[in-house]
């Protein structure tokens, strides 16, 4: 038989098969050997009788007694044998009888047997557990590290396809098979992202050149248009780039960012401000990508001014982190909502400024999506909910460095 054919016949129901088999045959031999009245003797008879001198299978009656309950021929309910000698000298001290004289097991020692037989059963049926489960414990491993290295640009675990039952090297090829899916998804759509991205070079160059020709009023605002138009194509590209080399997160003073965003949106005169920190506050320091965590707080604050009419941005230190917190003065959200309009490209029908002339906004629905997902991919937490003065509050939690 060849080592494929081995393999083929390696399954879980083998092995649990021969773990308990082997299980019940020890318990067998300790409990006889520890419980019975004849206790260990057959220990000595191993030299000369050989296997013979083994206990028997639980099915079947210990060999001593066997022995001893030998009737004369012909007495019914009694294994065939020779007769017991009448002086007693085959019969072993300290053995318990009926009342017919027989050898029988006492009660205590019936307790114990089922006792060791209980404690080896469960003891192996422990060793059992952790040797099957093995498997499945490497493939939750490599399942809960998967989404992290994707997110990080790092190529995926793999398992080992040539250990293990039939069953395991099936799930690890499955497993190693859809992480190489996964890793060339991520990687076009990256690419995609990029491309895109780069593409918009082109026609904002031509948009400059023809500002030339309009009024200088018209044209200021409309350079205005094109400079947040390029911020918006460098960070896209930034947090892919991020993405695709695999870029560590890196130590950052969350307050001085907070205060760059803040200030280059009131050069554009938006409604952005930023609550000033107490003066003993010590600075705020997360590990992040920059990249990515400009984008978050960029998204919310783009979804505060589109329908909340301006953005008020504080950071503080709490729940074993840091909390960032974007707030508006807008209608809010349903609350049954709030867990939806996080979805990719789910718009909610608005109202002002913010609203198309069919009262949709003039958002793709991408914005909290996005922000949702790289604030996951940074080991943060993101939640909207409505404040009790009105408006809309979106919480950004981050780990403290």
């Amino acid at each position: 038989m060849n080592l494929a054919r081995l393999r083929r016949l390696d399954t879980l129901f083998l092995r649990l098969f021969l773990l308990m088999w082997v299980t019940l045959v020890i318990s067998n031999v300790v409990a006889f050997s520890a419980a019975s009245p004849f206790g260990t003797s057959w220990v000595g008879r191993l030299s000369t009788e050989g296997v013979a001198a083994l206990p028997p299978l639980p099915s079947l009656p210990p060999e001593g007694l066997m022995d001893l309950r030998r009737a004369p021929p012909g007495q019914p309910g009694r294994a065939p044998g020779p007769a017991p000698r009448p002086d007693g000298a085959d019969r072993p001290e300290h053995v318990h009888r009926d009342g017919d004289g027989w050898p029988v097991m006492p009660a205590r020692s019936l307790w114990l047997d089922y006792a060791l037989r209980a404690l080896l059963i469960g003891v192996g049926a422990a060793i059992g557990a952790r040797w099957l489960s093995a498997p499945m414990r490497r493939l939750a491993q490599a399942s809960g590290t998967l989404s992290q290295g994707l997110a990080e640009g790092r190529d995926p675990p793999a398992l080992d396809e040539r250990l293990g039952t039939v069953e395991v090297r099936d799930s690890a090829q499955a497993f190693n098979t859809m992480a190489r899916a996964l890793k060339h998804q991520f990687e076009q759509h990256g690419l995609h992202m990029a491309a895109v991205s780069h593409d918009l070079r082109t026609p904002l160059t031509r948009l400059r050149l023809r500002l030339e020709q309009l009024p200088p009023e018209t044209a200021h605002a409309a350079a205005q248009d094109i400079r947040a138009m390029d911020e918006l194509i460098d960070a896209s590209l930034a947090v892919v780039r991020e993405q695709a080399t695999a870029v560590p997160p890196a130590l950052m003073d969350l307050g001085a960012m907070l205060q760059s965003l803040a200030d280059d949106r009131a050069e554009l005169g938006q409604p952005v401000s930023l609550a000033e920190p107490a003066e003993d506050a010590a600075p705020l320091r997360v590990r992040a990508r920059p990249a990515s965590l400009r984008r978050i707080v960029d998204n919310l604050v783009d979804n505060a001014l589109r329908y909340g009419h301006c953005a008020r941005l504080s950071a503080q230190a709490g729940e074993g982190g840091v909390v960032v917190t974007v707030e508006d003065e807008g209608p809010g959200i349903a609350p049954a909502q709030l867990q939806r309009v996080m979805q990719p490209w789910v718009r909610l029908q608005a109202e002002g400024p913010a609203g198309g002339p069919d009262g949709r906004p003039s958002g793709s629905g991408l914005g909290l999506a996005i922000a949702l997902d790289l604030a996951q991919r940074e080991g943060g937490r993101l939640g909207l909910d409505n404040r009790t003065e009105g408006g809309l509050r979106a919480t950004l939690w981050l780990p403290l460095a």
